[in-house]
């Protein structure tokens, strides 16, 4: 696929999935974007939340960071980011370019990436339904449990001594939701939990301005009517042990855009 050799890259972020805690290495975040050639790269492992305030990258940030080969992934996307060495270098702000960027990745089937040995891409889901499904209480008190213990013993991690007390954090409150869709693709109908930051972040910042039942409202009418009707593509990765296919971000693209940025190329 022409990926750079190990040393320092840029890329266009395009998925921060939400964080999760490891028995290993603690709090951590698997991130994707897409590099200077058009081509998908998966960052991990990165604490995010104990990063310096400027290197905290959102989507459509540019980033610089130093990598090398991951032991036990290999999928060929995979890089090994060397946590501290991340940098924001600027950010994609049109929504022309962003477009050209998205556009030319958008595959029909998931299956036939699998099968060519890749394990990003984006979809463009046929018959959308957004689903909202409240986690089972004890599953949800075990999730937020993780993420307090992590917290209260600041385990020596990946990264050494995190120190989260000494940067201000508090423990990550994760939603008490899944939010899910199903779709149907080439492959045939599929379901999945989402998997984006941004999506629970959104959830968990409504609530706090306007209450659980306007934030679920909220949630309903944006992902479930406002993203189908003007349209939306879907970044999804396999799961590294298991090899499935999982929705990590949910992108706005307007119906009809690859079409547009595909006869623009000739």
């Amino acid at each position: 696929m022409g990926h750079e050799l190990p040393g320092q890259s840029l890329a266009t972020i395009i998925v921060k999935a939400a964080p999760r805690v490891g028995q290993t290495h603690g709090e951590l975040v698997c991130c994707a974007g897409i590099d200077p050639g058009g081509v998908w790269v998966r960052l991990y492992p990165v604490a995010f939340r104990t990063l310096d305030d400027a290197q905290k990258f959102g989507r459509w940030d540019i980033v610089q960071y130093k990598w090398s080969l991951p032991k036990g992934d290999h999928r060929c996307e995979s890089r090994r980011v060397e946590h501290r060495s991340v940098s924001i270098t600027g950010h994609l702000k049109n929504e022309g370019a962003r477009e050209n960027l998205v556009a030319p990745l958008i595959v029909d089937s998931l299956e036939d990436e699998y099968k060519a040995g890749r394990s990003l891409a984006f979809i463009r889901p046929r018959n959308p339904y957004f689903i909202i499904e409240k986690k089972d209480k004890g599953q949800y008190e075990e999730e937020k449990a993780h993420f307090l213990e992590w917290h209260r013993h600041e385990t020596e991690g990946l990264f050494g001594h995190m120190g989260y007390m000494n940067k201000g954090t508090v423990p990550y409150e994760p939603a008490p939701y899944n939010f899910k869709y199903s779709y149907e693709i080439s492959d045939g109908k599929r379901e999945g939990t989402c998997q984006d930051w941004e999506v629970e972040a959104t959830f968990l910042k409504w609530r706090r301005e306007y209450g659980e039942a306007k934030a679920l409202q909220y949630m309903a009418e944006t992902f479930g009517e406002k993203y189908p009707q003007k349209g939306f593509v879907l970044a999804m990765g396999t799961h590294k042990a298991y090899g499935n296919w999982l929705i990590n971000g949910i992108v706005r693209l307007n119906h009809g855009a690859e079409k547009a940025v595909r006869g623009s190329l000739f």
